[in-house]
């Protein structure tokens, strides 16, 4: 009989599997997400996981990023090749899911989505291949009002001040106010769009990088190239780019922008929380008015948070209708990754329980079976431990995975239908009757 050969497990780059503990933060911090989505009046949906490469592909995605599905094996005659690809964001699934069912969705259609999402990228720099989106979108038949784009940084403000990671700042800026300028400043249409690009990474390279890179690739002379990094690197005002004279898209885009904060004033969202910057481009063409980026004031190490925009005819390639939105996406396995990185995220208990019922005597397993029962009926997360260990491993077991309480029953609690209670972190014990157990447990948690 031969022997049975040890593959040796291996991580794979890009696809994160958390340890227990950080597995409990990401699912705490998708609670809180989808808590303040549904708050705000978002709906759940859920689209397959793939989607037909030509839905894909037809807002021009580099296709070198979308993971394709095939068959290991196909029957004699068969291709094993499919015409299915994994979705690598959830908003172009969103505008097909959209579009498909328009005539069965209430307008305008406020939509939350938190899937896996796939995408074909160097896992460097907190990026990964397999990630977890959190999005929200709005989403309008034939127009869709501005202050939607005011109330979806309302949200993330809520969203971020409830996670506790420290201040952060929510930037904002207008596409067709940048294009405008732009245009303005002589630039040709293919001009522009070799400036957005070069813009969208003015903050990863410096000064020189960026007006050389305008000068060779949008074209532009080095005094125009010094007034553009001028006006996109200092604090602007909506008063200071009034002051500025503009062509007929400049003074939509300003319009637009305005709108939007005064939403945002009215939305009562902090000051300090949101500000006008015009180096905030997004890379994708879809965006086409409102965009956001998100970053901590203390780490900005760590990048853009969570990001989004509006988009005015994202699904024009699967129907005629115009169906504009505006919505925003958290990264939110690479935003755990960062803070993880940087401290502001610690893994605390690798147990979603707060109570470990400890067994004395096997013999008397059913009381100790009774006292768990006892607790879980009271709402409180509770795990009984099985093994036949002594007490004291037992304890050893409930420090390491983090429990704050232990359940101690010994031959005398059991005669007096009672158990002790200890305090895992202070040492304190206090002895109970099994009726009055779960209120003893609430309060020691409380405390």
């Amino acid at each position: 009989m031969s022997e049975t050969r040890i593959i040796k497990p291996q991580p794979i780059s890009g696809f994160p599997e958390w340890l227990p503990e950080e597995k409990l933060v990401e699912d705490h911090i998708l609670r809180i997400i989808r808590e303040e989505y549904e708050r705000y009046g978002f709906t759940p949906i859920e689209t397959a996981a793939v989607e037909r490469r030509e839905i894909l592909t037809a807002k021009g995605i580099v296709e070198k990023e979308i993971y394709a599905l095939s068959r290991l094996a196909a029957g004699e005659g068969e291709d094993p090749s499919t015409d299915m690809a994994l979705h690598f964001d959830l908003t172009v699934p969103t505008a097909r899911y959209v579009a498909q069912n328009s005539a069965r969705l209430t307008f305008p259609f406020r939509r939350y989505q938190i899937q896996k999402v796939w995408r074909g990228e160097r896992p460097q720099a907190g990026r990964f291949r397999e990630f977890y989106q959190a999005d929200i979108d709005v989403i309008g038949n034939g127009s869709l009002g501005l202050l939607n784009d005011a109330e979806i940084p309302c949200v993330i403000n809520a969203i971020f001040a409830r996670i506790g990671i420290g201040e952060f700042v929510i930037r904002i800026n207008n596409r067709k106010l940048l294009q405008g300028y732009l245009l303005d400043q002589g630039l040709t249409a293919e001009g522009v769009g070799a400036a957005l690009k070069v813009i969208d990474a003015i903050e990863k390279v410096s000064r020189e990088r960026t007006l050389a890179d305008l000068s060779a690739q949008a074209g532009i002379d080095a005094a125009t190239a010094a007034r553009i990094v001028d006006l996109v690197t200092r604090p602007v005002t909506i008063a200071d780019l009034r002051a500025i004279e503009g062509g007929e898209l400049y003074r939509a885009g300003l319009d637009e922008l305005g709108q939007v904060a005064d939403g945002l004033a009215a939305f009562q969202v902090p000051a300090h929380r949101w500000r006008i910057d015009l180096a905030i481009v997004r890379g994708l063409d879809y965006y086409t008015g409102t965009v956001y980026e998100t970053q901590l004031v203390a780490n900005p190490e760590v990048g853009s948070i969570c990001s989004g925009g509006r988009y005015e005819d994202l699904a024009s390639n699967y129907t005629r209708q115009k169906l504009p939105g505006v919505g925003i996406s958290i990264g939110v396995t690479r935003l755990l990754s960062r803070l993880f990185d940087v401290g502001l995220l610690k893994p605390g208990a690798a147990t979603p329980a707060s109570v470990l019922v400890t067994v004395m005597d096997r013999a008397q397993l059913p009381y100790y079976l009774g006292l768990a029962t006892t607790l879980r009926a009271a709402g409180i997360a509770t795990e009984l431990f099985t093994e036949g260990k002594k007490v004291g491993d037992q304890l050893k077991y409930a420090d390491k995975k983090g429990f704050r309480l232990a359940v101690i029953a010994g031959e005398t609690e059991i005669a007096s239908g009672t158990a002790v209670l200890k305090n895992l972190s202070s040492g304190e014990q206090s002895t109970h009757p099994q009726a009055g157990l779960a209120d003893a447990v609430r309060q020691a948690l409380a405390g």
